[in-house]
């Protein structure tokens, strides 16, 4: 019995890499069509109003793109809790993206929210998403800090629920553009909620279900 729970666990766990690694080629793909510096293709083609008006648009924009596809490499490899042959490769990896979160990513992606498009709703969703992503992961650094490691890993747990909102929130734009072939505005209100509202609500229940 303990033998197939055991078998059962480390199957879920390399579906688990597998997946994670899928996600993540696509998100760097995407990170690298940024590179070189460009103001004119995929996203920007549509912000070219902030590009224009606002000259520290594309500072934002840029810290934030750059600096969370390493969160949210970093981040996967800190919450698997394995030193991988390194010596405290799980602290450093978690410092890492800590203080990426919490002076890049986070604050950028604040900032970009105030000119999300998908009108107020939109906005206010990844304001909030940006917000509880900088609180969670400071709460997880501040547990740390104070060797309360079972509260740090679930509050760790609940920052990376946040931080994988940049894959969810694709996930959900495909399904729901191949079902409904809804308005784009109207697209983006609905994704700004769903790609991270679901995370936390599931984090929360393994949480509370002692699954973590």
């Amino acid at each position: 019995m303990l033998s197939a729970k055991k078998n059962i666990q480390n199957i879920s766990k390399i579906l688990l890499i597998i997946g994670f690694g899928y996600f993540f080629w696509q998100m760097l793909k995407i990170t690298l069509e940024y590179i070189p510096l460009d103001s004119n293709v995929s996203f920007l083609m549509i912000k070219q109003t902030e590009v224009v008006e606002r000259p520290e648009y594309l500072y934002f924009f840029y810290s934030h793109v750059y600096t969370s596809i390493f969160v949210l490499l970093v981040g996967f490899l800190a919450i698997l809790r394995k030193d991988f042959g390194l010596k405290n490769f799980h602290r450093n990896a978690g410092k890492i993206y800590i203080f990426l979160i919490l002076i890049f990513a986070a604050p950028s992606g604040i900032y970009m929210g105030i000119f999300a498009n998908g009108g107020f709703l939109s906005k206010i969703s990844f304001v909030i998403l940006g917000c509880l992503w900088w609180f969670t992961t400071l709460k997880a650094y501040q547990l740390a800090r104070q060797k309360k490691f079972k509260e740090h890993k679930q509050w760790m747990w609940r920052s990376f629920a946040l931080t994988i909102s940049a894959i969810t929130l694709r996930m959900w734009k495909v399904i729901i553009v191949y079902l409904f072939h809804p308005n784009p505005m109207d697209v983006y209100q609905i994704i700004a909620w769903l790609g991270w509202v679901p995370n936390i609500i599931l984090i929360e229940y393994l949480i509370r279900k002692k699954h973590i």
